[in-house]
C-alpha cells in the first residue's frame, strides 16, 4: 500500500512539470485541471456548504420560536375569551378538560402484531430500536463535575491568560490588516509591519494556543487517568514561564531584537529558553499523571497530549542550536521547525483534547478506538518528514523536496482516519448539535480539519506551490488551519468544561455571537486571499511588474480587513462569554473524589 500511495503521489506531483537538463518548466495553460487546484476548490466549497447548512438550521430554529411566539398569543386570546364565557359554559368546558386529563394511553395505541394502514399518511416513521445510539436524538444534560478546586483554579488561570493572549495578539493582528488598507496610518518604528507581524503570531502561538491547550490537557490527562494531577506546583511554573517568555519576547520583537529570519521562532534564544522549561515541567508533570494512574488502559487522547510534548521539547532545542543557523542547513531546520511546530504541537494536542471533548459533549463513546490508533502512528509517520515542502524550487537538494512533497500526500491518511472518527461520533447527534452552543464550535473545527489539513496536502504539489508560494494564499491556508481547527476546537472545549467547573453558564446569544461573527469572519478572510492570492500568483507567472500585483490585491486586502473585524470582535464576545463564566468563582471545601480502579475487562464513562 505503501508503494502504491509513493507511485500516486509521484504522479500527482509531477503532473504540469517538466524537468530538462536541470531546469524546471511549469506549463500553466492547464491550470485549471490540475488535481491540486480541483481539490482546493472542491474543499473550498465544503466549507460553504456547511456554513449554509448551520444557516439553514439556525433560521429554522429562529422560524419555530416565532410559531410558538405565534401559539403564546392564540392561548392568551383564548384566556380573553374564556373570561366572557357564562357560569355553566365555563363549568362544562373544566368538566370535559379533568375527563381528558385522567385518560391514560394503554401502551399498544400505536403499536402491536397487526399490519398497520397509514391511509392519512400521518407516520413518518417506524423503529424497532428507538434508543439506537447511531440514530436516537440526544440532548446534552447540564452535567456537574466534581473536580479538586486546585485543578479549577489551575484551568481557570491558563484559560484566562490564554483568552488575554487571544484578544492582544488578534489586535495586532487586526492592526496589521488595516495597514494593508492604509499603509500610511503610523510612523513609529515600533509600530512597523516588519515588528509587528511577529508580535502577532507568537501571541496567538505561544500564549493563546499554548496555554488554552495545557489548561484544557489538565482536565483531560486527570479525568481518564482518574486521579489528580501529579503536581499542581510544576502546573504553576509552566504558566509563569510561558507567560515570562511572551512578555519579554513581545517586548524584545518590538525594540527590533529578535532571532533573524526564522518565522515562528523571532524570540531571541534566552526569551524562548523560558518556553522550553515550562514544556518540559509539563511534560514531567503529565508523564508522572499518566504512569500513575488507576486505570488499567491509556486513553486516546493521552497519546496524542504526550507526543505532542515530547516532540515539541525536541523541536524547541533543535530549532536553536547554534549550527543550525546558517546556510541551507538553516533553511531546512526552518522548515522543520515551521511545521512542526504547527502540527505536532498545535494539531497534535488539539487532537488528544478532541478525543475528550467530542464524545463528552454527545454523551457517548467515540466511534472508533482503532481509526484513533492509526490516525496517531500515521500522523507521528508522515508530518515529520513535510517542512521542506514549504522550500520547493529551492536550492534544497531535489530529492528531499520530492520526499517532503510524497510525505504531504501521505498525510491524507491520518486526516481521513481522524475526519471519519470524528464524524461518526457526531452521527445521529444533529438535535444535540442544534441544541447546542458547544457541539456547533466542533463541527466547523472537524470540517476545518479536513478541509485544512487535505488542502495543505494539495499546496505541496509542484504546480499548486508555483503559483501560490509566496502570495496572500499562504495567509488564508495558515488561518484556515490555525484559526478554523484549533481556534474552534479550544472554544468547543472550553465551553463544554468550564461551566460544568464554575457552575456558570455563559449567555446563549452572546455564545451564538462569538461563533457566527468567528466563522463567517473566517470565511470572508480566508476566501478574499485565497482568490487574490491565486490571482497574484498568475500575474507573476505572466510576468507582469511587481506592482499589477499589489494594485490587483487592494480590493481582496480590503475584504481581509472585513472578515478579520468579524473574527476580533468575536473575540471580544469571546472574553465577555469567558468572564460570565468564571466570575465570582469562589474556592469550596476539598471534596474527597473517590478513586474506582477499572479492571481490563470493564469501560468507564468519563463525563
Amino acid at each position: 500500500m505503501f508503494k502504491i500511495l509513493v507511485w500516486l503521489a509521484g504522479t500527482m506531483v509531477m503532473t504540469g512539470t517538466v524537468i530538462a537538463q536541470g531546469k524546471v518548466e511549469i506549463d500553466t495553460s492547464t491550470w485549471s485541471t490540475q488535481p491540486g487546484v480541483i481539490g482546493t476548490v472542491l474543499l473550498s466549497v465544503l466549507v460553504l456548504v456547511v456554513l449554509a447548512y448551520l444557516m439553514v438550521v439556525r433560521l429554522n430554529k429562529l422560524m419555530n420560536v416565532s410559531e410558538k411566539v405565534k401559539w403564546t398569543n392564540e392561548r392568551e386570546d383564548l384566556k380573553s375569551d374564556l373570561i366572557n364565557l357564562e357560569r355553566e359554559e365555563v363549568d362544562e368546558l373544566l368538566e370535559r378538560r379533568k375527563k381528558a386529563g385522567l385518560y391514560r394511553l394503554r401502551g399498544n395505541e400505536i403499536g402491536g402484531e397487526l399490519n398497520f394502514k397509514d391511509e392519512k399518511g400521518l407516520i413518518r416513521k417506524i423503529t424497532k430500536s428507538p434508543h439506537n445510539p447511531l440514530v436516537d436524538d440526544k440532548k446534552s444534560g447540564k452535567l456537574k463535575v466534581e473536580t479538586d478546586d486546585r485543578l479549577i483554579r489551575l484551568i481557570i488561570a491558563y484559560v484566562v491568560a490564554a483568552a488575554f493572549w487571544l484578544i492582544f495578539g488578534t489586535l495586532i493582528g487586526q492592526y496589521l490588516g488595516m495597514k494593508f488598507v492604509w499603509p500610511e496610518m503610523d510612523q513609529q518604528p515600533w509600530l512597523s509591519f516588519g515588528r509587528l507581524r511577529p508580535v502577532h503570531t507568537n501571541t496567538v502561538f505561544w500564549g493563546w494556543a499554548s496555554l488554552g491547550m495545557l489548561g484544557l490537557g489538565y482536565f483531560v490527562v486527570s479525568r481518564t487517568s482518574n486521579r489528580s494531577i501529579f503536581s499542581y506546583k510544576l502546573g504553576w511554573w509552566t504558566f509563569y514561564l510561558i507567560n515570562a517568555c511572551v512578555v519579554l519576547g513581545n517586548i524584545a520583537l518590538m525594540n527590533g531584537l529578535n532571532n533573524g529570519g526564522g518565522e515562528y521562532r523571532e524570540y531571541i534564544w534566552p526569551v524562548m529558553l523560558l518556553f522550553a522549561i515550562g514544556l518540559i515541567l509539563a511534560l514531567i508533570n503529565i508523564y508522572k499523571t499518566i504512569s500513575l494512574r488507576n486505570t488499567v488502559e491509556i486513553y486516546i487522547s493521552n497519546w496524542f497530549i504526550l507526543a505532542a510534548l515530547t516532540w515539541t521539547t525536541v523541536l524547541a532545542i533543535i530549532g536553536y542550536l547554534p549550527f543550525y543557523q546558517e546556510g541551507l542547513g538553516e533553511t531546512v531546520i526552518q522548515g522543520y521547525y515551521m511545521h512542526q511546530g504547527v502540527g505536532m504541537w498545535f494539531m497534535t494536542f488539539t487532537l488528544g483534547l478532541v478525543y475528550y471533548y467530542l464524545p463528552a459533549s454527545l454523551n457517548k463513546p467515540i466511534y472508533s478506538y482503532s481509526l484513533g490508533v492509526l490516525a496517531f502512528w500515521t500522523q507521528m509517520l508522515f508530518y515529520t518528514l513535510i517542512g521542506t515542502h514549504h522550500f520547493v524550487f529551492s536550492p534544497l537538494p531535489w530529492w528531499l523536496q520530492t520526499v517532503a512533497i510524497v510525505f504531504s500526500a501521505g498525510m491524507f491518511i491520518p486526516v481521513l482516519a481522524g475526519t471519519t472518527n470524528f464524524m461518526m461520533t457526531m452521527k445521529g447527534s444533529r438535535k444535540a448539535i442544534e441544541d447546542s452552543y458547544v457541539l456547533p464550535f466542533m463541527l466547523v473545527g472537524v470540517i476545518f480539519y479536513f478541509v485544512g489539513s487535505t488542502q495543505g496536502s494539495f499546496q505541496a504539489f509542484r504546480f499548486t506551490n508555483y503559483i501560490w508560494h509566496f502570495t496572500d494564499f499562504n495567509v488564508a491556508h495558515s488561518h484556515m488551519t490555525m484559526y478554523g481547527i484549533i481556534c474552534f476546537f479550544l472554544w468547543g472545549g472550553m465551553y463544554s468544561l468550564l461551566p460544568k467547573l464554575t457552575r456558570k453558564e455563559p449567555n446563549q446569544l452572546a455564545v451564538g455571537m462569538h461563533f457566527w461573527f468567528a466563522f463567517i469572519g473566517l470565511v470572508i478572510y480566508m476566501f478574499s486571499l485565497m482568490i487574490g492570492g491565486t490571482e497574484k500568483g498568475m500575474s507573476w507567472v505572466d510576468g507582469q511588474p511587481f506592482i499589477d500585483s499589489v494594485r490587483l490585491m487592494a480590493p481582496y486586502w480590503l475584504w481581509r480587513a472585513v472578515g478579520g473585524s468579524l473574527m476580533f470582535i468575536s473575540h471580544l464576545v469571546f472574553g465577555y462569554n469567558l468572564y460570565q463564566m468564571v466570575n465570582g468563582y469562589r474556592i469550596g471545601r476539598k471534596r474527597n473524589t473517590k478513586i474506582v480502579k477499572v479492571k481490563k475487562d470493564e469501560y468507564a464513562r468519563f463525563s
